[in-house]
């Protein structure tokens, strides 16, 4: 049994999502007439989500119109209000911007978000006339949206062996932390293995204890009726 709303497989005993909430429904149950598909999915929160978010979307322009215009009055540029404004965007894109949609696609937003990510730290470098973004911040935002999306994308088509998926992902997830170092390394001059390693070890431990969980049958049902795998 799944939920209806998140798609979390449920345990037969539960009346509500533990992740999202919704109401359990079990299609084997006589239908009640005067109950419509609106209990599970209310209209009311939707316009109240939507009339939350675009207060925000209001309130985040009025911000950076604000701080643009002090700038601009008192020396005559954009200046410090520009990081300030960017900033807003960046938590707008992050934030607000999935909420404008009944079931954002992770698949969709997790390269958007790197995207602003990345356009954000650009500016930033050629503001303080640095040289790190190529050599340093472009590389870790792109191997960051691409470890994090293939997680998403084998999460959600393939069917079984979670606990092989997040095991091997939290290895790559710290042999991920080495290449960060080396970038750090060729960009900043810093020495290798002063903290990438403490990264390594917890997550190859991890990993390997989700792997061999995924191989023993009782601590695999263990595991994935306990945290919904």
């Amino acid at each position: 049994m799944y939920c209806v709303k998140c798609g979390v497989k449920l345990d037969d005993s539960l009346e509500r999502c533990p992740l999202c909430g919704t109401p359990v429904w079990r299609p084997e149950e006589a239908v009640d007439p005067t109950r419509s598909f609106s209990g599970i999915y209310p209209q009311k929160q939707r316009n109240e989500r939507l009339a939350v978010v675009s207060f925000l979307t209001a309130l985040s322009l009025l911000a950076s119109f604000i701080l643009l215009r002090i700038c601009l009055r008192l020396y005559g540029s954009v200046g410090w209000a520009g990081y300030a404004t960017l900033a807003i965007a960046l938590g707008y894109v992050l934030f607000l911007l999935p909420l404008w949609f009944r079931s954002p696609n992770p698949i969709i937003f997790l390269p958007i978000d790197h995207a602003a990510v990345g356009g954000y730290l650009l500016y930033v470098c050629l503001k303080t006339s640095g040289h790190w973004f190529l050599s340093f911040a472009f590389p870790v935002v792109c191997m960051s949206c691409l470890l994090l999306t293939t997680l998403v994308v084998l999460l959600k088509y393939v069917q079984g062996g979670r606990l092989f998926i997040i095991g091997g992902w939290i290895i790559a997830a710290g042999g991920l932390s080495i290449l960060v170092e080396f970038f750090q390394h060729i960009t900043f001059g810093s020495r290798m293995f002063t903290w990438s390693l403490y990264v390594v070890s917890p997550c190859a431990a991890l990993g390997i204890f989700l792997l061999l969980a995924g191989m023993i049958r009782p601590l695999r049902g263990y595991l994935e009726r306990r945290f919904f795998l």
